[in-house]
């Protein structure tokens, strides 16, 4: 059964976006990325910052928390702090919920490739899709953000790590991944020695299979 569906999930540096947007390109299927918390957003009457943020706010804490327990709060993070505990906190369930649900939606119609928001595991138990994960070594990966910011290698390397502990934060919260494996995914590329513009023919031919 060929696929209608292409789920590309991808670490920072790994070049998951781009092949994404050429297998969309050649294959003529619309890609979306942030139209997923846009589509979510407007059947909540929430902004789009709104609805994201339930996937920044437990990192938020966490860090407030962690600077407390040391015993390092500066005026910056002891405000953080009091405005969290302030501020009206959303359902974060049904949140993640619509979120969920908006992928679903925008699978079900069809011809497209889904970049991000962990597409994969929401739509896992289909038929029609392929779950793509792109991945590189740390090394790679940082070497490739320092050459497209300002970041030196040090910042890098540190923004490479977070990405990571933020990613696998996300997966244990949203679908209870409490580990990712290559296994949950149908097609894995290392773009370490090969750019991403070069996978994807095979992407696109396994689509098709």
């Amino acid at each position: 059964m060929a696929s209608t569906v292409i789920c590309i999930s991808h670490a920072t540096g790994a070049g998951g976006a781009d092949l994404g947007r050429l297998v969309a390109d050649r294959l003529g299927f619309r890609l979306v990325d942030e139209e997923i918390v846009t589509r979510a957003a407007e059947k909540q009457n929430l902004s789009v910052d709104d609805l994201a943020d339930v996937e920044r706010r437990k990192s938020l804490l966490h860090r407030i928390l962690s600077e407390v327990a040391s015993g390092v709060v500066a005026g910056s993070t002891a405000e953080a702090m009091i405005m969290y505990t302030l501020e009206p906190q959303p359902d974060k369930n049904s949140l993640r919920a619509q979120i969920r649900q908006s992928i679903n939606e925008t699978a079900d119609e069809g011809k497209v490739v889904i970049v991000s928001h962990a597409a994969s595991y929401a739509l896992a138990d289909r038929l029609n899709i392929l779950r793509v994960l792109v991945t590189a070594s740390p090394e790679t990966r940082a070497r490739r953000l320092v050459e497209a910011s300002k970041y030196d290698e040090k910042q890098a390397t540190k923004a490479i790590a977070e990405s990571d502990a933020g990613r696998a934060d996300y997966l244990k919260r949203f679908y209870g991944v409490s580990k990712e494996s290559p296994t949950n995914y149908d097609l894995v590329i290392n773009t370490d020695r090969l750019p991403s513009d070069q996978w994807t023919g095979i992407v696109a031919d396994a689509a098709a299979l």
